[in-house]
């Protein structure tokens, strides 16, 4: 037939490669790869996976990290709701009651008690006075070349202590002195706002003066002596310090000083 390849026909190579093809193939090979090279490569794709051990280790430590605040928020959401009952506090203020001295509390008991104390020392507070004004307002007409007044703080003191009789000695000055103590005593449970010794010695002082110049100036036989009012004003402060302090808180409530209402405010 025609048109059929013979069977006998000889076969055909191709041709060989010469060294120029093979360099240019080289050439153009080299490019690609420069090229793949300077592609940037995907976030990501330089980090390396951990490997098994450093997986377990880093999931060990989160466990037991997470373990632990979990642990301490479960603890801390136990203890809020205790929280709101605290047991201190209640117990405070049960015990603020009994600590407070007897005559301040607010049961019937105390009330009337206080106001019995309050009473009695009201009395003795008249009779006081009266006393005081016995002793110290009445005329004696027979001393009048005797007495003078005393203005120099000690002059009288010295005469009182130089008298040949010890006895006489301390009937005067023991006498001054027992007349001023009532003041130190009864002062600080009639008056709250007189306690402190400061302002029992000024009330003291101020009444005594005020007694000493009605002598000088009223009273017939007897003249105006410093010396009695510095013995007087001593007697109250003995007497604050030995009684009337502890009477006075017995009854009334702590008073805040000044200095302590200012500590408050700053």
């Amino acid at each position: 037939m025609k048109g059929a390849p013979a069977k006998n026909a000889p076969k055909t190579k191709a041709p060989p490669k010469t060294k120029a093809a093979a360099k240019a193939k080289a050439a153009v090979g080299a490019a690609k790869s420069k090229a793949a090279s300077a592609k940037p490569k995907p976030a990501g794709t330089g980090t390396r996976k951990p490997s098994g051990t450093a997986a377990r280790t880093v999931g060990k430590t989160t466990g037991k990290t997470g373990g632990k605040t979990a642990g301490k928020t479960a603890g801390t959401a136990k203890k809020a709701p205790g929280a709101r009952k605290p047991q201190g506090p209640p117990a405070a203020a049960a015990a603020a009651p009994s600590a407070s001295p007897p005559l301040q509390r607010d049961s019937f008991g105390s009330r009337a008690g206080r106001v019995l104390v309050m009473l009695l020392a009201f009395v003795c507070m008249v009779g006081f006075a009266a006393a005081l004004a016995k002793a110290t307002l009445v005329p004696q007409p027979g001393s009048s070349d005797l007495v003078h007044t005393n203005l120099q703080p000690g002059d009288s003191l010295r005469a009182y202590l130089d008298q040949p009789a010890i006895r006489d000695s301390v009937k005067q000055i023991g006498g001054n002195v027992l007349l001023g103590a009532p003041f130190g005593v009864l002062l600080p449970m009639l008056v709250p706002k007189a306690r402190g010794a400061v302002r029992v010695v000024l009330v003291t002082s101020l009444v005594m003066v005020l007694v000493e110049v009605a002598q000088g100036a009223i009273v017939e036989g007897r003249a105006f002596d410093i010396d009695d009012v510095i013995l007087n004003t001593s007697g109250a402060l003995l007497g604050y310090f030995l009684i009337g302090r502890r009477l006075g808180h017995a009854l009334h409530p702590r008073r805040h000083h000044w200095w302590q209402r200012r500590g408050k405010s700053a």
